[in-house]
């Protein structure tokens, strides 16, 4: 602390207050930066605007480096030595000056102009930096200020809810300083209880404390571009304005009244589009972990099939809405046998996402030319269940086909696949069994069928079968079967691609909730 008798900084505000502190410590930094030791509440100064040093036995104000400059007596400067009386500005109209002061001049004026005058300059000064500022601790100061202007109070306190509790957001005092809880007269806990019982504006004298006046801030709610102060119960209360008055009572005259609530109230906003806004963020940032998840599945998927010779192939998947667990693949056992999979894991998201990759590294690990379909099965079982505790489970097709025509399939609990055959027949496969991961002793039954020249096979996921119109009617088993027989004349390919858009038209662009996954096998012996 500097001795009675230091030199003082006189601070003029824009809103009319004059309030004087001294000048401690030294260098003294002065900006829109909370961290400085006088903060200018102004959206047009620097972060870190000017500061006074002593240097050679003289005090000196200098700028550093910011955006509108600094003044000495009207003239701009650098840095200019401080003489007793000199006036600092800041380079912008209407905004804080600051005197310097070597001893306390006969006759200071420390009272505010008149009330009527004051409390417009500071709905004004409120109003630009609502307009111009993008800081939610900078809009909430300068609302604070405009409080504590209107009802000549000297110390103001914006606290939040935090828990069961409530926190300091913001507290200054009239010359700006930054104040904590600490300073806080009336503990926040006392504070918090006192918005179980009231939401009215609250005023009373604590002879020891001078005047408090504490108004509660209620949640805003924002519907179809309508702003609605909710005044609803304690769980409606996001936080409360504290104000205290050491000095004496504060004014809480109608108008003041009035301009107090209104102040709340646009505390209130500030607050409900900052949450708003960090909630949009977190969104948008979802938004693209889902999209980057969609891609990676796309990539994880084969992206070239065979397209001549006895065996040949095609698989579509579309991602929906959300990153959904299909997954498909192909392998090939040696010369004369082909391995096809379709599986789809419960659940959407990214964790679906992971373990649908996961899978695929499973099965290219399990699967191989001497083994048997219901071994790889059990074997992703094994890996389901010891993975995710029972919690995530697994519906899938395997299926194998040699160049002499022998198809062997086993079904986990997934759409049973369609076998076109020619002239025009469509059958579905048996199947039986439980989904993998779901049960330590399940079991599952191989099937077998001898193809023929020509015939295709459709393995498809539920997205496709069970995809929605506007009327909430679902696509269905019996459309894929007649998609199937509409394209299958021309190929794989064709009736991959041709159930894709069968199901997309049907849809007519409604939002579906699963991925659409179609993979067709073609046997030419």
């Amino acid at each position: 602390m500097m001795a009675e008798g230091g030199p003082e900084l006189e601070i003029l505000a824009p809103t009319g207050g004059r309030t004087t502190v001294p000048l401690e410590p030294v260098p003294f930094l002065i900006g829109r930066q909370d961290s400085n030791h006088f903060v200018l509440r102004d959206n047009r100064a620097s972060r870190s605007h000017a500061r006074i040093v002593f240097d050679r036995g003289q005090y000196w104000v200098e700028d550093l480096n910011s955006r509108n400059g600094v003044t000495v007596n009207g003239a701009k400067v650098t840095r200019a030595p401080l003489t007793d009386g000199a006036m600092v500005g800041f380079g912008m109209e209407e905004s804080y000056t600051l005197i310097f002061r070597t001893t306390r001049p006969i006759g200071l004026q420390t009272t505010a102009p008149a009330a009527g005058l004051k409390r417009l300059r500071s709905i004004l000064e409120v109003a630009r930096t609502l307009s111009g500022s993008l800081s939610t601790d900078h809009v909430l100061a300068s609302l604070l200020e405009a409080a504590m202007n209107v009802t000549g109070c000297d110390r103001g306190f914006v606290l939040l809810r935090e828990g069961t509790g409530l926190a300091i957001r913001i507290g200054r005092d009239s010359a700006g300083a930054v104040l904590g809880e600490r300073d806080l007269t009336v503990p926040a806990e006392v504070l918090c209880a006192s918005l179980v019982h009231r939401r009215e504006l609250l005023s009373m004298t604590l002879d020891e404390y001078g005047h408090i006046v504490c108004l509660p801030l209620l949640r805003v709610s924002i519907d179809g571009g309508e702003e609605t102060a909710v005044l609803g119960s304690v769980k409606d209360s996001v936080g409360v304005l504290y104000l205290e008055s050491r000095q004496g009572r504060a004014d809480l005259s109608g108008t003041s009244s009035e301009l107090l609530q209104s102040l709340a109230v646009e505390a209130s906003m500030i607050l409900e589009n900052a949450r708003l806004l960090v909630q949009e963020r977190v969104k948008e940032r979802m938004e693209r972990e889902l999209d980057l998840a969609r891609a990676i599945q796309r990539d994880l998927l084969p992206d070239q099939f065979p397209a001549t010779g006895w065996f040949r192939a095609c698989g579509v998947s579309v991602s929906s809405a959300q990153v959904g667990g299909d997954y498909f693949d192909l392998m090939q056992l040696g010369e004369d046998r082909w391995a096809a999979v379709l599986a789809d894991v419960s659940g959407k998201g990214v964790s679906s996402a992971l373990l649908a990759s996961f899978l695929q590294g499973v099965f290219l690990a399990a699967t191989g030319e001497s083994t048997s379909a219901t071994t790889v099965l059990e074997r992703v079982n094994r890996f389901l269940l010891h993975r995710t505790n029972g919690e995530k489970y697994a519906t899938l097709v395997l299926v194998t086909v040699d160049k002499a025509g022998r198809l062997v399939w086993v079904n986990a609990g997934h759409c049973r696949p369609l076998l076109w055959r020619q002239p025009g027949e469509v059958f579905e496969l048996r199947s039986a069994g439980l989904p993998v991961g779901m049960l330590e002793e399940a079991t599952w039954e191989t099937y077998r069928q001898q193809t023929m020249p020509g015939d295709l096979l459709v393995l498809y996921s539920d997205g496709c079968s069970e995809a929605r119109n506007a009327a909430g009617e679902m696509f269905g088993v019996r459309r894929v079967g007649e998609t199937l027989l509409q394209y299958a004349p021309h190929g794989a390919q064709a009736v991959a691609n041709g159930l894709r858009r069968a199901v997309e038209a049907f849809a007519a662009g409604e939002e579906q909730g699963d991925d659409l996954t179609v993979l067709v096998l073609e046997y030419h012996g």
